[in-house]
């Protein structure tokens, strides 16, 4: 009873907690829209910058390229306008001029002309193509620093004569991200076509260098930009907006908002509304714990008491609750009438069951004299049919055992073990005569006590005339088991004559395919094997 007065208390706040559950998840649902949107937005303004140092950097190489020393890749004069051009410029550390066999011809640093740089990726790209190649993360040859290759290639007229590199120092690129600066708990990465991370914020020296999760992996080449929740590899949950790497954008640009610090507001108002639903609804139970005994859960556990008792054997408790405890009494005096009702059709069911054991064995006495009859009938009918006497008689005989069979235990159902002995026992003398039986404990009810008796008597008869047990080595053995509700029952004989299949169906197979009612599904399948006959029954159990 207590359970159901907390379900009332609990009913009258589900509206509310209704209601403080729906703002939850609209809230929810809101901010997060909100904070996919913060994020994506964050990712293409990180792209955008980013846009804009490559633009830049195409701008100089392509103002550079326009310089007549370095135009004619001459040595001596290009040196020093490498070196002056270089200086001036905080994002690169150093520029190449190479010939179109990759070789370099000068740089800003007064390398040693002749150095190969063919082996590298954006060298060969910068060759084939006209436009702006961005390589990715290289340890320069010349400066052996961290950089992001960006080559575009020399022409004169229509021919590529060679190419102009240089390098994004990673150093500067990371200056940019933390000059921009991340929100609590937020992280921007740039990542080279390859997954590299070229720079991060927050923990650069952490991850500057290395490559993004394969988890992740597929964001960087990605149809289109998107937002996603994940779990960085710093261990914090963020909604991370992404653009990946097309044609407009040369390099991968994430960036992520911390879930925590996002949905930080809205977890500390329903902390508050929580905290106050709990005490509400303390209140609300402790009031209805309060009520409940006082004037409910008193006269019910005395109900409840009566009932016990009369439950274990004392048909004389009663509630006398009758003029007293309001409408529980009125209960309390209903409980007593149900109660002496009970008592009285108790009474007469004991009279009424006595009554039918008695019916139920006189009806038993009487089948059986019945059947006597018609076996004597039979054998003044038969007189002279010796053989057919004896075959009537024994299946008269398997369907009278049945009725001994249930009334042994006075109950309606028998066990399949003693069912199948005592219709063997007619026929063939019972089990000892190269006969084995085996199986679990199963009860049948009296319909399948009566109809298994008459179709083992029928395979038992047949056996006897024209199967195993015709011959001096013949064996049967018989099986059962039960399996989802139904009984599988097996005949099998071994050993005996060479069988003969019948060519025609008669009064026995179609006593075996109809002794049981449709109502039990019975199934039954005859092989008649060179070896011996096999027979399986199915039918359900009840």
């Amino acid at each position: 009873m207590k359970k159901r007065l907390f379900a009332v208390v609990l009913t009258a706040l589900t509206p509310t907690i209704g209601m403080l559950a729906y703002n939850e998840i609209a809230a929810r649902s809101e901010r997060s829209v909100e904070v996919h949107r913060h994020a994506a937005q964050m990712a293409r303004q990180g792209a955008s910058d980013v846009g804009s140092v490559i633009d830049g950097i195409k701008g100089i190489l392509i103002a550079t390229s326009a310089i007549p020393a370095v135009a004619e890749r001459d040595p001596a004069s290009c040196n020093v306008v490498l070196r002056s051009v270089a200086s001036k410029l905080a994002p690169i550390r150093n520029i190449l001029v190479l010939d179109r066999d990759g070789k370099l011809v000068c740089d800003s640093m007064g390398w040693e002309a002749g150095t190969n740089f063919a082996d590298r990726d954006y060298v060969q790209r910068a060759l084939n193509t006209d436009g702006l190649v961005i390589g990715n993360y290289t340890i320069a040859r010349v400066s052996d620093a961290p950089i992001l290759p960006v080559a575009i290639a020399l022409k004169q007229g229509a021919e590529t004569v060679g190419v102009l590199a240089t390098g994004v120092r990673l150093e500067w690129l990371q200056d940019q991200i933390q000059a921009r600066g991340v929100a609590p708990g937020g992280a921007m990465t740039i990542a080279d076509g390859k997954g590299v991370i070229l720079a991060r914020d927050p923990e650069p020296d952490k991850f500057v260098g290395t490559t993004i999760p394969n988890d992740y992996r597929h964001l960087i080449t990605a149809q289109a930009p998107g937002t996603t929740e994940v779990l960085s590899q710093d261990g914090t949950r963020r909604i991370m907006g992404y653009i990946p790497v097309s044609a407009r954008n040369p390099l991968y640009v994430s960036a992520g908002l911390s879930q925590d610090v996002a949905f930080a507001p809205i977890n500390r108002a329903t902390l508050t509304g929580l905290v106050m639903t709990v005490i509400g609804t303390a209140m609300a139970l402790g009031a209805a714990v309060f009520v409940g005994n006082q004037f409910i859960l008193g006269p019910i556990n005395h109900i409840v008491q009566v009932l016990e008792r009369w439950r274990d054997g004392d048909s004389t408790a009663r509630t006398l609750m009758m003029g007293r405890h309001g409408e529980l009494g009125q209960v309390g005096a209903s409980v007593d009438r149900l109660l002496d009702e009970l008592e009285v059709r108790r009474c007469e069911s004991a009279r009424a069951e006595e009554k039918r054991r008695l019916l139920a064995k006189e009806l038993t006495h009487r089948v059986k004299n019945t059947l006597a009859i018609v076996q004597a009938i039979a054998r003044q009918t038969y007189r002279n049919l010796a053989e057919q006497n004896a075959v009537f008689a024994n299946r008269v005989g398997a369907l009278g055992a049945t009725y001994d069979i249930l009334m042994t235990d006075d109950r309606s159902a028998a066990e399949i073990a003693k069912v199948v002995e005592r219709a063997l026992l007619p026929v063939c003398g019972g089990v000892e005569r190269g006969i084995s039986i085996s199986g679990p404990k199963c009860l049948l009810e009296p319909e399948a006590v009566g109809a298994l008796s008459m179709v083992v008597h029928e395979l038992a008869t047949n056996a006897l005339k024209y199967g195993a047990l015709n011959h001096p080595n013949g064996r049967v053995r018989i099986e059962w088991e039960e399996r989802d509700g139904r009984i599988d029952f097996f005949w099998q004989e071994l050993d005996g004559p060479a069988v003969v299949p019948p060519s025609g169906k008669g009064f026995g197979s179609t006593l075996i395919s109809s002794a049981f009612p449709m109502t039990m599904e019975p199934e039954t399948k005859s092989d008649f094997a060179p070896d011996g006959l096999k027979f399986r029954l199915s039918f359900r159990a009840k």
